[in-house]
């Protein structure tokens, strides 16, 4: 296998918000920084996706806001399962950096006193969700990518990283496949950032990009990293159901921020039996299972979803703060200034995920994490409007963090450890008889009927003895030998990573016996004390830490 070797100070993982907004301050600090993407750059994250705002306490409509309040609300949002060291820099930093984001260009909606307009979004006290139309995380990853454009930083397209390769326990860099041509490529870093994004993917019905399989959680797992709470896993409320081809895209919560309805197949406006006081603009957690009980309670649709209704609104309105919405549903036929549209819970954020300090630092040396591919910040369950935060605020945390790490850092290389990666990743070319795409598809399904919005310990512990089984039958896949863009090739190392992540937010789901934000267990419904507690897991064990 040929193998390239390209040397960095700062090597970033992902060209979403969170890697891009590392990286321009990796090139503040005068350092050289490359982002790498599994996709085409900017374009195979989610953050360009999202939709509905980024919050951040102005006070430009509810006088009354705080910096106090969002942590407040944050906490609550999240079950108090945050690391609140983590929740109280984001709520602090998330202003400044959408400051910044104006002053690379970002347009956010403007009220008539030409102060920023804010919206309410579900589990918020008061308005303060920064907005461009229903478009904002493509407003904002515009304006990142231009900034970046214009510093020259140094961009890595369609090329998966599938190891981190490391020196005792420290990161001194990674290996990526080059799906071009199926080279290897041996990034030398002084320190590294994974900010990979999600693994929406583990599921069959997802707002993710095709991209998130969850191999940034895998890479760090493998090479020592500690991860924390990979049993909560938030489910969008309200995601398309049809046509096929649009399965799971989201419908933006700012649809229900503006006044949309949800309502059942009788015409009841079902959530105030579930959340009379915040209605619609209850936290995601809370609106999804409201769903999902409808729906299997036999209050659903034909087509197995609920409706959402923003037809008593003028159209004009809708136009002006839906119209990415409008378009979506115009693209298939619907018009939704006019009529209901069909939605149900698609599978959105990981709130798990690497586990990181206050500076963004791993538990593994010269190694830093930023945006979705991280845990901690936003608990059991993120508030609408965080996450966009999240990336800006922790993305420049990690960026400063990794740079002062590669000042102090010198190149290092470990040849055998980069040879090891080339021959795993060359004996998957054989025949076999199991196809990586059929797999990765019993995976999915697998995790929706077992793993999804209710649980309970037999259908978790069918789920992990049936992963424990595909883990083996991983010997059999059947991968060509094809040099562009092997698709076989890059499906077996995602189904490697697959299996290894839903075994563990599997285990860490049977070990919660309780109820807390995304994680509902019908046969422990109610949320304990005793489980105000992440849970960590490292390859060789299992901690817990008290919230």
């Amino acid at each position: 296998m040929e193998i390239k070797t390209i040397s960095t100070d700062v090597l970033i993982i992902g060209s979403g918000g969170a890697g891009s907004r590392a990286a321009i301050e990796v090139d503040d600090a005068g350092l050289k920084a490359i982002i790498v993407s599994k996709g085409l750059s900017f374009r195979s994250g989610c953050t360009g996706m999202a939709e509905g705002g980024y919050n951040a306490v102005f006070k430009t409509v509810d006088k009354e806001d705080s910096i106090e309040a969002h942590f407040k609300d944050t906490l609550k949002g999240g079950s108090y399962l945050n690391d609140e060291k983590l929740v109280d820099i984001l709520v602090n930093e998330s202003p400044k950096r959408l400051i910044d984001l104006e002053n690379y260009g970002a347009l956010f909606d403007r009220q008539e006193s030409g102060e920023i307009d804010q919206r309410p979004f579900g589990g918020q006290t008061y308005r303060r969700t920064c907005y461009q139309g229903d478009r904002t995380g493509a407003e904002l990853l515009n304006a990142l990518k231009e900034e970046i454009i214009k510093r020259d930083i140094e961009c890595i397209e369609e090329v998966m990283i599938t190891s981190l390769i490391t020196d005792g326990d420290e990161v001194i860099g990674a290996t990526g496949l080059d799906l071009k041509d199926s080279s290897l490529i041996y990034f030398k870093a002084k320190s590294t950032i994974l900010a990979s994004g999600g693994a929406g993917q583990l599921y069959p019905v997802t707002s993710n990009t095709f991209q998130k399989n969850g191999d940034g959680f895998a890479i760090a797992f493998r090479a020592g990293a500690k991860l924390v709470d990979m049993e909560q896993i938030q489910f969008h409320p309200t995601g398309m159901i049809a046509p096929e081809s649009k399965k799971g895209v989201l419908v933006t919560e700012a649809v229900r921020a503006e006044g949309g309805k949800l309502i059942n197949k009788d015409g009841e406006r079902f959530m105030s039996k579930y959340a009379p006081e915040k209605m619609e603009l209850a936290t995601r957690d809370v609106v999804a299972r409201s769903i999902y009980q409808e729906i299997i309670e036999g209050r659903g649709t034909e087509k197995g979803g609920v409706y959402l209704d923003i037809s008593h609104l003028d159209d004009d309105y809708i136009d002006e703060k839906l119209e990415t919405m409008v378009l979506q549903f115009e693209n298939v036929g619907v018009d939704i200034k006019h009529g209901p549209i069909e939605v149900a819970p698609t599978a959105h954020h990981f709130m798990g995920g690497l586990k990181i300090n206050p500076d963004g630092s791993s538990s593994l040396k010269n190694l830093f994490g930023a945006g979705e591919v991280c845990g901690g910040v936003h608990g059991a369950n993120r508030l609408g409007g965080n996450a966009l935060a999240d990336t800006q605020v922790f993305g420049k945390i990690a960026g400063e963090s990794a740079s002062k790490a590669a000042k102090d850092s010198k190149l290092k290389t470990n040849e055998k450890m980069v040879e090891k990666e080339a021959s795993r990743i060359e004996n998957l070319i054989k025949k076999g008889s199991i196809k990586p795409k059929e797999f990765k598809n019993r995976i999915k399904n697998l995790m929706w009927e077992k793993v999804a919005i209710v649980r309970d310990e037999k259908t978790l512990n069918e789920a992990l003895s049936e992963l424990l089984e595909m883990q083996k039958e991983l010997e059999n896949l059947d991968v060509n030998d094809k040099k562009q863009y092997n698709a076989d090739l890059v499906t077996a190392l995602e189904v490697i990573n697959m299996v290894e992540i839903c075994i563990l937010t599997v285990k860490s789901a049977i070990l919660r016996r309780e109820s807390r934000g995304a994680h509902f267990r019908s046969d422990f419904p109610e949320t304990l004390d005793e489980w105000k507690q992440s849970i960590i897991f490292s390859e060789n064990k299992i901690e817990f830490e008290a919230r």
